[in-house]
């Protein structure tokens, strides 16, 4: 049977496993890899791991205040739907810049992070075109597109940019200001794909979670000893060798070499002593730190991204018990990962930070056993742990009651309307580019990570050290 080259090819790249290079990452890093600028990385190891709640976590049942009239607005807005969790439930933080909170039940390993200043929260963040009141977002300011949607929050969450449709994502413009590593190993990966992960130039390495061993992950089939195996892997190499002044051949011969050069890295694999739960979480982290310690052993990489990912947030029905095991899947998972960093000596070097869809209403939806849930909202508040972090506090900027944390009233100071729909007062751009800063972006390069961040006041809000 005859097949054409670019067949081979095609066949060659799905041969070759997972090294994943989307569509438009393929598309946009053909001929653009000598527009890489000459960036130095720093001397010393930093990595960047998000985890995305996808489907919209609850934030309004994940940190809630406990001063008493707010508790009592909160209490007020939820009680008679079955929703709001009992003050004596929670688990209590204090926070300086903000008083007296409780987490969620679930969120035992956090709180005991938070209490040794190893974890914060990041307080009603979202996407934003520019800074907006109630009074300004009424009047038909611009705001995000399709907002409210999960496709199109998603895209803005992961890429940045919430006044029109992004093809990279801002862990992959962060990627593209470092030079790629002299060895080829990608410096993004993805255990769950995403647009977070996809630069101009940086194109991510997708891997499964464990317990797939890392000596697994990109494995070359069908290329063994026997004759017509090693045959066939001499026509291979041939052809990568031919045609290359078309861009399309170069780029896609370009992209088997990385698969078989990353796959020859990837050529053992390593234990850890910290256990991790067996969740869908858990697995995930449980492999971002075992290439965290491949790196720290044999790949020498001075800069890592890594994205996971865990859906089932979209919680319009049946929220106590979903969100609830939910977040012990987060809680156990964030905990087991920060201490593998200690076990690997590199916990100041290692931030995680959750992001998701949007918030919830505070207004509940639906009603009756099983049913309760809530609908699609916007400002959300979120977790960032390492040690690097200055942890046990709350960052943000003041919203209109003078509060880090929104005004719980349906059709308050905070709400877009009346069912507790929260302005952001933190923009995406802020919270992504304090985390890029302490990743090693330079002042003078966010704007071509974030391109929209000269529109707030401070590109950075102070909670990395």
């Amino acid at each position: 049977m005859h097949v054409t080259r670019r067949e081979f090819i095609l066949q060659t790249c799905k041969a070759c496993g997972g090294y994943a290079l989307g569509t438009a990452a393929f598309a946009a890093g053909i001929d653009r890899f000598a527009l890489i600028n000459a960036f130095a990385q720093g001397t010393s190891y930093r990595a960047l791991v998000c985890v995305f709640l996808a489907g919209g976590n609850d934030g309004n049942n994940t940190v809630v205040p406990l001063a008493t009239s707010e508790y009592q607005a909160y209490a007020n807005a939820r009680n008679a739907a079955g929703l709001a969790i009992p003050s004596g439930n929670l688990l209590r933080i204090a926070a300086p810049s903000a008083g007296e909170f409780g987490l969620h039940p679930s969120l035992a390993g956090i709180r005991s992070l938070w209490t040794d200043q190893k974890a914060a929260v990041v307080c009603n963040v979202g996407p934003l075109v520019q800074p907006l009141t109630r009074a300004s977002y009424l009047a038909g300011a611009p705001r995000p597109y399709q907002l409210f949607s999960h496709s199109d929050q998603i895209a803005q969450w992961q890429s940045a940019v919430a006044d029109r449709v992004s093809p990279s994502g801002w862990g992959g413009r962060a990627a593209d200001r470092f030079q790629p590593h002299p060895s080829g190993f990608p410096m993004v990966t993805a255990i769950s794909g995403g647009l977070f992960t996809r630069g101009q130039a940086t194109a991510p390495l997708s891997i499964p979670p464990a317990p797939t061993p890392l000596n697994q992950v990109l494995v070359l089939n069908g290329f063994s000893t026997a004759a017509g195996e090693a045959a066939r892997r001499t026509s291979m190499d041939f052809l990568r060798t031919v045609d290359n002044e078309n861009a399309v051949v170069r780029s896609a011969s370009g992209t088997v070499q990385s698969a078989l050069d990353t796959g020859r890295l990837l050529n053992t694999d390593v234990t850890l002593a910290t256990p991790f739960p067996n969740t869908a979480l858990g697995n995930q982290l449980r492999q971002v730190a075992k290439v965290i310690k491949l790196n720290s052993s044999a790949l020498r990489l001075e800069r890592q991204i890594f994205f996971c990912q865990l859906g089932g947030f979209d919680t319009h029905q049946n929220q106590v018990n979903t969100q609830s095991a939910l977040l012990a899947q987060v809680d156990g998972a964030i905990a087991a990962f920060y201490a593998a960093t200690v076990e690997l000596g590199l916990e100041e070097q290692v931030t995680t930070f959750t992001l998701s869809d949007f918030g919830r209403t505070l207004q509940p939806a639906g009603s009756g056993a099983g049913v309760v849930g809530t609908d699609h909202a916007w400002g959300n508040h979120h977790f960032v742990v390492g040690g690097a972090v200055r942890g046990g506090d709350f960052y943000g900027a003041p919203g209109p009651t003078g509060s880090l944390y929104p005004a719980l009233q349906l059709g308050g100071p905070s709400d877009t309307d009346n069912r507790g729909r929260w302005i952001p007062t933190v923009a995406v751009e802020q919270y992504a580019a304090t985390l890029a800063s302490w990743y090693g972006v330079g002042p003078a390069d966010l704007p071509l990570v974030f391109p929209n961040i000269g529109r707030f006041s401070g590109p950075t809000i102070g909670f990395m050290a």
